[in-house]
């Protein structure tokens, strides 16, 4: 019982959280309206850690929400190049930990095997969207939104090999960044900080859920 009423506790964190964030979002995208954006990860990996097998959290999952922690709180407060650059190294610690975690232990190797095209079509777009971006980025930009990239690209295919929530979830997650790829190049359109906000959000939460499903007991 005590269990349960911690996973509702921290998942009604989380879900307030998120909607104090994404109402902000839509009315200043950056500074301090956004304060809540810093303690939405932490309230998943409550989450995580309340709703998982007593003493058995994720400890990849739980790395991977802290380095996004980390981007989060870099990415708050400007767009400007050092925020971006800082804010995507420690993403790749998010794709990094979400990818060996996947590996290791939801059978994601095992699932691209029985479907291979899953892993070459992943392949396939992270090399067309870069092909169609890179063009439009600035040239210090270039290799690190290459490298980023493909390892969110290789968090993506783990997560096709895997299935069910964790897929959907790494595809909005997916889409969430190539929206923050498309600000990069000066792309932009109304809406697109909500959109990014909601894809991110809707993406961690479906990889957490998923993951705390098929996580071995």
């Amino acid at each position: 019982m005590a269990i349960t009423k911690g996973k509702g506790r921290s998942t009604a964190a989380f879900a307030a959280l998120a909607a104090a964030d994404l109402y902000a979002t839509a009315k200043s995208p950056r500074g301090p309206a956004r304060a809540a954006k810093p303690f939405l990860m932490p309230a998943l990996a409550a989450h995580a850690r309340d709703a998982a097998q007593p003493g058995r959290p994720p400890a990849a999952l739980l790395a991977g929400l802290a380095c996004a922690t980390a981007g989060d709180t870099a990415l708050l407060w400007d767009r400007h190049q050092r925020a971006l650059l800082t804010g995507m190294a420690a993403f790749l610690g998010t794709q990094v930990s979400y990818t060996a975690g996947m590996t290791a232990r939801l059978g994601a190797v095992r699932g691209l095997r029985a479907r291979p095209r899953r892993a070459l079509a992943a392949v396939a777009a992270w090399g067309a969207v870069n092909a169609v971006l890179a063009p439009t980025l600035e040239r210090r930009l270039r290799l690190p939104v290459a490298g980023y990239s493909l390892a969110l690209t290789a968090m993506g295919a783990a997560a096709l090999g895997v299935g069910g929530k964790v897929a959907t979830g790494a595809v909005a997650f997916i889409a969430s960044d190539a929206l923050i790829g498309m600000q990069a190049a000066r792309h932009e359109f109304p809406s697109q900080e909500v959109l990014i906000m909601a894809g991110y959000l809707l993406g961690q939460y479906l990889i957490t859920e998923g993951w705390l499903e098929r996580a071995p007991s």
